[in-house]
């Protein structure tokens, strides 16, 4: 039995339950490439011909891109972006929100698996509260998908046991769900070290000789395709963290044909009337989520959106785009990923602040284009994303459940990949070895 067989099975009993309004909920498990988003196109296509309401949402803006109709959960169904205990749903009973969660008959949830259960377990109450139901998610049909294999939750400093008790297999309702696997050979993975194969490892030194190599494999005959955007949209580096992705677009850019223009933010921190921070020190960092002060770019080169601008018309956090041109407080650009491709868009300068979850003794304030060079990007940014040639650089070790898995499933071939990591020499001599983190008691289900 392949995976279309389980497909097709998952859509006719899916299928099943919605026409005949039969109350269950689903849990689509599969790895990369198993066929998740096409299984849910169809289930959204099947719904609506029957002239039904099928509503798609996904954990991250990129992956609701690429459902037809989709727009991120906490922007359909209201999700308080904190979640506690007490919390629900933004919505009342008589808004417009609401009345479609009656009328629905099918909602798919993609990428839960990185979600907060709490998130999941708040929307179950709001539906039980406006159907008037005790029955899980008020009795409607819900397709949740994802896989536990890839990044999970993020915990701000959690340890592993509160990570993977954050996950939806520890909520409550685990045991109400129907799960479905697309696929029969799931495997754990190590959760020590794993070595690569001869035909995608590039030797590892920590010159630039080594680094340079990684990125004419990835971007070959760069110069000839500049301006092309399906080019660009098919190649991208990937690494652990933003400094190292910082060092690759900064080699990257100043490569790049054409003229640079740059970018100052504007920064300044709130409640400082004596001035505390200086501007140059506030001007010097870089916090997760937030574009740098000085923004270097060029005409086609590629960018990745940091905020959800407009996710009905594809700017979402993590959408892909090509620079076509640049203005004062203006990016003309194209998107090159999801339901969106083609689409000339306008991105604005905008006042931004980094999460509440930040360490800072102080909330900062930039405004700048909410954009970053994404020849290279991080490996959570990646998630959700085909990239059909990809480099993954690990001048550090992964250090989360499932990110070395995320990173080589972003590709379509073993042909297209190519990987620069430091070795583990004391375990392998050979130095094609690199730390692999899984956590096996979240696969054991």
């Amino acid at each position: 039995m392949d995976n279309t067989t389980y497909s097709n099975h998952g859509f006719d009993e899916i299928i099943c339950h919605v026409i005949d309004r039969k109350v269950q909920v689903f849990f689509i498990d599969g790895s990369g490439g198993t066929g998740k988003t096409f299984l849910y196109k169809a289930l959204l296509a099947k719904v609506r011909s029957e002239g039904m309401i099928a509503i798609a949402t996904a954990t991250s803006g990129i992956a609701a891109s690429l459902l037809p109709g989709g727009r991120t959960a906490h922007s359909r169904f209201k999700i308080p972006i904190k979640v506690g205990d007490n919390s629900m749903c933004n919505f009342t009973k008589q808004s417009g929100t609401a009345e479609l969660l009656r009328q629905v008959s099918l909602t798919i949830w993609d990428e839960v698996a990185m979600k907060k259960c709490q998130a999941v377990e708040i929307f179950d109450g709001s539906l039980q509260d406006i159907m008037e139901s005790p029955l899980p998610f008020g009795g409607k049909v819900m397709v949740f998908g994802g896989d536990f294999r890839q990044v999970l939750p993020v915990v701000t400093r959690g340890t592993r046991a509160q990570i993977t008790e954050a996950i939806l297999q520890r909520s409550y309702l685990w045991e109400n769900i129907r799960k479905i696997r697309l696929s029969r050979n799931i495997q754990s993975g190590r959760d020590d070290y794993v070595r690569f194969p001869n035909d995608i490892i590039i030797g590892y030194t920590d010159t630039e000789v080594a680094v340079q190599t990684l990125i004419e494999h990835i971007f070959p005959s760069l110069k000839e395709n500049a301006t092309s955007a399906s080019y660009m949209s098919t190649c991208a580096i990937l690494s652990t963290k933003n400094e190292h992705v910082d060092k690759l677009n900064a080699m990257m850019i100043d490569n790049f044909l054409g003229e640079a223009t740059v970018f100052y933010s504007f920064d300044s921190i709130d409640d400082d009337s004596h001035n505390h921070y200086p501007i140059e020190f506030l001007n010097s960092i870089t916090p997760n989520g937030l574009p740098p002060h000085e923004l270097k770019l060029k005409i086609n080169c590629p960018v990745i959106l940091l905020r959800n601008l407009d996710p009905n018309n594809g700017l979402c956090n993590g959408t892909r785009l090509i620079v076509r041109a640049l203005q004062a407080n203006a990016i003309d650009a194209h998107i090159v990923g999801g339901q969106h491709v083609g689409k000339r868009v306008f991105i604005p300068r905008i006042p931004m602040a980094p999460s509440d979850d930040m360490s800072l003794p102080f909330k900062l304030k930039r405004k700048q284009f909410p954009v970053r060079l994404s020849f290279a990007m991080t490996i959570n940014k990646s998630h959700g994303q085909t990239i059909p040639n990809v480099g993954i650089y690990l001048p550090k070790p992964v250090f989360s459940h499932g990110q070395l898995y995320v990173a080589l499933s972003r590709g379509v071939s073993r042909a297209t990949i190519r990987i620069l990591a430091k070795p583990k020499k004391e375990l392998d001599p050979t130095g094609k070895s690199t730390k692999n983190i899984v956590y096996k008691d979240v696969l054991n289900w």
